[in-house]
């Protein structure tokens, strides 16, 4: 049976099934900030869940508010203009998920927006859990 999704984004589709990453081990998460002089960089604009076996997962927000969930690589960095740019690194402890490297994925969970499509992906950890929310257009991720 064709999995179909009801609840999808009006600009972006359905992307990737978040079920995928059910028992996938995280060894890798990837951000994109911007970057501004020397100022620090706030929450990532996106971020990749990479597990084991290099397989990558994007969750991004869309100008239409919506959460982006889709299968592709981390970019690479990129200036925006003589004094911003858009840095792409591995999180080291920036993100909620440093807490989670190594350790495998045990559910995923959507909410939906009638309007926008894809709002939240919460991902299950033996530990606890990471939202990634589409909160005004930016990407918020939270315990």
């Amino acid at each position: 049976m064709a999995y179909q999704k009801v609840n999808q984004c009006p600009s972006h589709g359905s992307g990737l099934r978040p079920e995928l990453l059910v028992g996938r081990r995280l060894d890798e998460v990837f951000a994109a900030w911007h970057r501004s002089g020397d100022e620090e960089a706030q929450g990532p604009l996106d971020v990749w869940l990479i597990d084991g076996q290099g397989r990558s997962v994007h969750v991004t927000t869309g100008s239409d508010w919506c959460l982006i969930v889709e299968s592709a690589s981390p970019h690479e960095r990129y200036d925006m203009d003589g004094w911003r740019h858009v840095e792409v690194a591995p999180i080291g402890d920036r993100t909620p998920f440093a807490a989670y490297l190594g350790e495998a994925v045990l559910a995923v969970s959507e909410e939906f927006e009638p309007k926008t499509g894809c709002i939240t992906l919460e991902v299950t950890f033996a530990s606890s859990r990471i939202r990634c929310d589409s909160w005004a257009g930016d990407l918020r991720l939270s315990e």
